[in-house]
C-alpha cells in the first residue's frame, strides 16, 4: 500500500475509505515501473507522486534558504500543462491527457514555486486552473468532474493562501472555497468527541460525515489560514477551543475561524489518546500509525498557534524519522519531515543534507548547512590540539583574578 506521502493524500483516502486496491509500492519496482528522471528527487517509481514530491522538496529546500540545481526546478515546472493543471507524473514527451491532471499536484507545485520564486506566471496559471474545476458546492475533487473531498480541498486553499489569493473570493455558484471546505467539517450534530474533525467525504446514500485523520490533519492547515511552508501563527499558551454547542445545535462550524479551533481541539485529543500520533484504519487491517497524517495535524496545530499541542507529534515524528523515510531514501517522507521539523523551529541540519542527497547538487547551500556539515572536522581539529592551548587560556585568565568576566549568550530562538 503507498503511504500518503507517494500517492497524494485524497486518492490514498479514496482507497482506503472504499477499499480500492493501490498501486504496488514504488520503492518496489515492477516490470511497469517508470524510472526516476534527471532532476527528481528520489529514486523511485515517479508515477503516482513524482510531482508531489517534487513540489514538497522544493518546497522544504527552499525554506532552508539551500538553492535547487536548474534542473530540479525545470523538472517541476516542464510538468505544468497548457492549461495550468498538474499531472502526478507525466513522462518526458508524453502530451498531457486533461483527465490525469489533479489538485492535489496542482496546489503543492504552486506552493513550490511561490516558495521558490521567480515562476509567477506559471503560479497565475496553476491558480487560474484550481478555480476552473472548482466544484458547485465550493469545494475540490483529486480529479475534475467528482465529487469534492476535504484533503483536495485542503491542499486548494492552501495553494490559494500561497498565491495570496483569498479563498473568500473564489466562488462556484455562490459557494466559495472556505464553504466548500467547511461541508467536510463535523459539527454540532456529532457527537462530542468527534466534533472538529473533517470527513473525506459524506457518505453516498446518508450523507452522513465519519471522521477520517488524514482529512482532519490535512484540511486543518487550510482552516487555520495556513500554506506550505509553515510559520507559525500568533502562538497561545491554551488549548485549541473544541466547539462549543448549545442544545439543539446542529450547526457546522464556518471555516476558517473558529473551524481551526475545533479542528485543532479534535486532532490535539486524538493525539494525546494515539501516544503522540494518528493511526491509519484499514478494513480488515490491523491499525497502524500514520506518519503523514500525523505529520499534517503537527503542521495544523502549529500554524493555528498551538505548537505545545504539536511538539509531542513533532518528537514521536523525529523518533520515527528513520521508519518513516526508509532511512532516508523516501523523498516525499523526508521533505515531509523537514517542513515539520522546520515549522517547530527546531534543528534542520540533518535533515536538510538529507534531502539534498536524493536529489541533483544543489546551486548553493544555506550557510547554516554548510557548517553543520564542516562541524565534524572542526571538532576533529581542535580535539587534535586547539583545544589544549584554549585551555591553556581559560587557566591564565582564572589566574588573573583581574575582573575579567566572561559570559555566553544564549542563542535567542525567534519568536512564534
Amino acid at each position: 500500500m503507498l503511504t500518503a506521502a507517494r500517492l497524494g493524500a485524497a486518492a490514498l483516502s479514496a482507497a482506503l475509505l472504499t477499499g480500492a486496491a493501490a498501486p504496488a509500492l514504488a520503492d518496489t519496482p515492477s516490470p511497469s515501473a517508470a524510472a526516476a528522471p534527471e532532476g527528481l528527487y528520489g529514486k523511485g517509481d515517479p508515477t503516482y507522486d513524482g510531482v508531489w514530491r517534487q513540489s514538497l522538496a522544493l518546497t522544504a529546500l527552499a525554506a532552508a534558504k539551500v538553492t535547487p540545481a536548474d534542473q530540479a526546478v525545470a523538472w517541476l515546472t516542464g510538468q505544468q500543462c497548457e492549461d495550468g493543471g498538474w499531472p502526478s507524473y507525466r513522462a518526458a514527451g508524453a502530451a498531457c491527457d486533461a483527465k490525469t491532471e489533479d489538485s492535489n499536484a496542482t496546489a503543492v507545485a504552486v506552493q513550490a514555486l511561490v516558495a521558490l520564486g521567480g515562476h509567477q506566471d506559471a503560479v497565475d496559471k496553476g491558480v487560474q486552473w484550481l478555480r476552473t474545476v472548482q466544484n458547485a458546492d465550493g469545494s475540490w475533487a483529486y480529479n475534475p468532474g467528482n465529487p469534492g473531498d476535504a484533503n483536495s480541498t485542503g491542499l486548494a486553499v492552501n495553494a490559494l493562501f500561497a498565491a495570496k489569493t483569498d479563498p473568500a473570493g473564489v466562488a462556484k455558484d455562490g459557494k466559495n472555497a472556505f464553504d466548500g471546505l467547511a461541508r467536510f467539517q463535523l459539527g454540532c450534530a456529532a457527537p462530542a468527541d468527534q466534533r472538529g474533525a473533517f470527513a473525506f467525504q459524506p457518505d453516498a446514500a446518508s450523507g452522513a460525515l465519519a471522521p477520517n485523520a488524514l482529512a482532519a490533519a490535512q484540511a486543518s492547515l487550510a482552516a487555520a489560514g495556513g500554506r506550505l511552508p509553515v510559520t507559525a501563527g500568533v502562538r497561545s499558551d491554551a488549548a485549541p477551543k473544541p466547539l462549543t454547542c448549545q442544545d439543539g445545535a446542529a450547526a457546522t462550524p464556518v471555516a476558517h475561524a473558529d473551524s481551526a479551533e475545533a479542528a485543532g481541539a479534535y486532532l490535539t485529543a486524538q493525539l494525546g489518546a494515539g501516544g503522540n500520533h494518528l493511526t491509519l484504519t484499514m478494513p480488515g487491517a490491523t491499525p497502524t500509525p500514520d506518519y503523514t497524517a500525523t505529520a499534517w495535524a503537527a503542521l495544523g496545530l502549529t500554524q493555528s498557534g498551538h505548537p505545545q499541542q504539536a511538539a509531542g507529534a513533532v518528537d514521536w515524528l523525529t523518533q520515527n524519522g528513520a521508519a518513516w523515510t526508509k532511512g532516508g531514501t523516501d523523498a516525499g517522507a523526508a521533505a515531509t519531515l523537514l517542513l515539520v521539523t522546520q515549522a517547530a523551529q527546531r534543528d534542520t541540519a540533518a535533515l536538510v543534507q538529507q534531502l539534498t542527497a536524493l536529489g541533483p547538487a544543489p546551486k548553493a547551500t544555506a550557510p547554516a548547512a554548510a557548517a553543520a556539515s564542516a562541524a565534524p572536522a572542526a571538532e576533529k581539529k581542535k580535539d587534535g590540539g586547539i583545544s589544549q592551548y584554549w585551555l591553556i587560556g581559560v587557566g591564565l585568565l582564572i589566574g588573573i583574578g583581574g575582573g575579567l568576566v566572561l559570559s555566553l549568550q544564549r542563542k535567542r530562538a525567534p519568536k512564534l
